[in-house]
């Protein structure tokens, strides 16, 4: 298999990639507790999955405290917080890798027991999840009806947003990746299923956007349009999302964010909606990359469940610029190398994604090493 154009270089912002080959943001709950910073083990995590002109999407990171979908997911939004992200924005740095750090909020995907104040998490509207979600004891709980923000507090959650962008660049990031997919909180504001708001907030597919636009703007504000990327899933069904006809809504999106100039746009291909969570393969699906391609003049991230002939196909094809992977990169530290020389890939375990220790974390090896 020749995998030629995954190994051209790439502009994204002000960032040259010597490959295509990115590392998808994955949540793999190891983060110090309490105060959800990150600490060496993680930065020896993605060091060992950094690669010289690479580039690392970090994992979803909460931009408040009452933002998490678990108790031990990162957060940026303190400064003990920007002191952990410190440690692996250096690892990554030290093997010439670049990385942007994926800013997150779950909305009604949280649980009370996550909250500082005790009370039900915040979303759009008060629709609830109809499934399970994670605690602050670690048992997943029935998810319980969520309270809508109020007006006033719309504000506060993009200042939010914008510090925590902010915080990012102390942190020693290359640039931040606004999560707005998923089914957590901005994919919410978006999706009519989600947001039954009657004000400025809700309704129309003008005002479903606005709160995730005033976002990549107070963003782009604050710390350049080539620093900030966004990531969608527009047939997406992760976390009861899902829209009748997406077209229409991510259309409207996709052709407001373009003249902002970002780094990137992410898409997850639908075939891999709710991969998280367990194993997919959608079918019958249409293609996220190649609908929305004509619609984004910068550059396009392709995700889900790819390979290296099926990389190295949309790239050549024109439909992406860059492919992300994600649970390969768990078992394989040197991803792109393997997928460079056609060298055989390690098979991920799907066990210890979400556990605390180094097992499954770690203790993958490049190849020819011990």
């Amino acid at each position: 298999m020749v995998v030629e154009k995954l190994f051209e270089p790439l502009k994204v912002g002000e960032l040259t990639l010597k490959h295509r080959v990115v590392m998808a943001p994955l949540t793999r709950m190891r983060a110090t507790v309490p105060g959800n910073s990150a600490n060496t083990m993680n930065a020896e995590h993605y060091g060992q999955r950094a690669s010289e002109g690479g580039l690392i999407i970090a994992e979803a990171s909460q931009v408040v405290a009452g933002g998490s979908a678990a108790a031990t997911t990162p957060g940026i939004h303190t400064d003990e917080q920007v002191a952990g992200w410190k440690l692996v924005t250096q690892a990554i740095h030290a093997k010439g890798g670049h990385v942007f750090l994926q800013l997150w909020h779950v909305g009604r995907v949280s649980h009370s027991s996550l909250q500082p104040d005790g009370q039900p998490p915040k979303a759009p509207s008060a629709v609830p999840l109809d499934g399970k979600v994670g605690t602050a004891h670690g048992k997943p709980e029935q998810a319980e009806t969520p309270r809508a923000l109020t007006k006033e507090e719309i504000p506060e959650l993009v200042a939010a947003y914008v510090q925590a962008a902010r915080n990012a660049m102390e942190a020693g990031f290359d640039g931040v990746e606004i999560h707005a997919a998923n089914g957590y909180l901005l994919e919410q504001f978006l999706q009519s299923k989600t947001n039954q708001r009657t004000d400025a907030y809700g309704g129309s597919i003008e005002n479903r956007c606005r709160i995730v636009l005033e976002i990549a703007r107070g963003i782009v504000d604050a710390i350049g349009a080539k620093r900030t990327a966004i990531r969608l899933s527009p047939y997406g069904v992760a976390n009861g999302s899902g829209e009748d006809d997406p077209m229409p809504l991510y259309s409207h999106l996709v052709r407001e964010l373009n003249p902002l100039g970002l780094a990137y746009l992410h898409l997850i291909e639908p075939r891999a909606s709710g991969a998280g969570q367990r194993e997919v393969d959608h079918q019958n699906v249409p293609s996220a990359a190649k609908l929305f391609r004509p619609l984004w003049d910068g550059v396009l991230i392709a995700a889900g469940n790819f390979r290296g002939d099926t990389a190295e196909a949309m790239v050549a094809e024109g439909h992406a610029d860059a492919i992300a992977f994600g649970r390969l990169f768990t078992s394989n530290p040197d991803l792109p190398e393997r997928l460079r020389i056609g060298a055989e890939l390690t098979p991920y375990n799907r066990a210890t994604f979400y556990t605390r220790g180094a097992e499954g974390y770690t203790d993958f090896p490049a190849m020819g090493a011990a």
